[in-house]
């Protein structure tokens, strides 16, 4: 039996809150971005829970949750149907290098192909080398070409209340 093997994930339900969270900042530490967590229980059980705007899968081996999922529904104009974007996907360091990683990638891909969306994306940091080399070797192809750009904070307010 391989680490994939062992590993059973199912969609998140309420109850998985507290975990959902806890991994959030564990990823946050790993990105060196704890200063922009901002996400509480409320807010969680609000925007996933309550409204769906996004979705979240556990992992679990032998009932230990060793990873988790929260994606959510994007569309593409040029594809012409909706597509899956993984916004973050965490497994907890003493769970690594079992196949985990590729379990959580080719569960969504499975999701996505289901659904009958046109794509599969997410971003990675530049500097994570190991992410990346398992995103290429997954056969992911990196949008060099692309810049994310952001509005948050008071740069988001100060534009919105120009209307």
């Amino acid at each position: 039996m391989t680490g994939q093997d062992r590993l059973a994930i199912r969609p998140a339900t309420p109850d998985d809150v507290d975990a959902i969270i806890g991994f959030i900042h564990m990823l946050a530490d790993s990105e060196r971005m704890q200063d922009e967590v901002a996400i509480t229980p409320d807010l969680l059980r609000k925007w996933v829970f309550s409204e769906g705007r996004a979705e979240v899968v556990m992992g679990e081996v032998d009932g230990v949750v060793a990873g988790f999922a929260l994606f959510y529904t994007s569309y593409s104009t040029f594809v012409g149907r909706p597509g899956i974007y993984l916004d973050d996907l965490y497994i907890r360091p003493e769970f690594r290098g079992n196949g985990f990683g590729t379990a959580f990638i080719r569960y969504l891909a499975a999701l996505t192909v289901e659904r009958g969306y046109g794509r599969l994306e997410w971003g990675c940091l530049d500097w994570n080398r190991p992410a990346i080399g398992f995103y290429l070797s997954l056969g992911a192809q990196p949008m060099d070409e692309w810049t994310t750009y952001r509005l948050s904070g008071d740069a988001l307010q100060d534009l919105a209340t120009q209307l």
